[in-house]
């Protein structure tokens, strides 16, 4: 028994990813941006009970991960539950959706400078690239030495996340644009510039880079995150990674997350 994620939600329109560790039997939540019916109703769909959800990571203050937090946690808070909230100093400070639960949530801050002990597992914060205050993706032990790589939102992968995503089990990392799409659709010109930046989103080229550099014998599930509905389709990201994979003579499995769908990889 290990790590499994479950991807609730991913995409522009909303974003929130579980992880449990079976062993101990506790989840931690990544970001918090779709309604609290769909929250619920993929839990459940998933098996994770809300009981079992130790606590809530916010990776940054766009309003896709935050919009959803206070209806989620007004109605955990209806069964007498009370995940605490980290998010970092100067996401807090930014961030209205997380600054009114100030009085009625546990909110913690992290950094990328110490590990966070939550449900059994230890989670390990880095920063990404993001056109954002502060943005974070994280490296998530289990029971048994599982590990998990968890990075949306950065327009480049830093040394630090390179370092943090290695040796994982199960990979979540993001595939938002395919550059032709991108360059050719509709958005206008200072869009296209913001998502193609560094600071902006990862392509389905530099998503399928990145796996190559991280592909080991610990790599069982590779998920494809953040998946543009404007500028990708489903099938490229997913056709990209396993490529990868095959060229590789690998045996991890390849899936993508989708905005109005769960996924699950365990």
């Amino acid at each position: 028994m290990g790590l499994s994620l479950h991807v609730l939600a991913s995409g522009s329109g909303g974003n929130a990813s579980v992880v449990v560790d079976d062993a101990a039997g506790k989840a931690a939540v990544i970001d918090c941006g779709i309604c609290k019916r769909d929250f619920f109703a993929r839990c459940d769909e998933a098996g994770i009970a809300l009981d079992d959800i130790a606590g809530i990571l916010i990776t940054h203050e766009h309003t896709d991960h935050t919009k959803g937090l206070g209806v989620v946690l007004r109605g955990m808070g209806k069964l007498g539950l009370e995940p605490a909230v980290f998010v970092s100093e100067r996401v807090h400070a930014q961030s209205s959706e997380v600054r009114a639960l100030d009085a009625v949530a546990d909110i913690r801050p992290f950094s990328d400078e110490g590990a966070i002990g939550l449900g059994g597992m230890l989670i390990h914060p880095f920063a990404t690239s993001h056109d954002s205050v502060e943005s974070f993706g994280f490296r998530i032990e289990g029971s048994g030495d599982d590990a998990l790589g968890f990075m949306t939102d950065t327009g480049i992968v830093t040394d630090a996340a390179y370092a943090h995503l290695e040796r994982c089990r199960i990979l979540a990392i993001e595939s938002n644009h395919d550059a032709k799409m991108l360059l050719e659709g509709p958005y206008p010109y200072p869009v296209k510039r913001r998502i193609a930046s560094d600071g902006g989103h990862l392509s389905n080229a530099q998503s399928a880079e990145l796996l190559e550099r991280l592909l080991c014998n610990e790599l069982e599930q590779v998920v494809g995150m953040h998946v543009s509905e404007n500028s990708n389709t489903y099938r490229l990201p997913l056709d990209a990674l396993a490529e990868i994979v095959a060229r590789n003579h690998h045996a991890a499995r390849v899936q993508v997350a989708y905005q109005h769908m769960r996924i699950s990889a365990e």
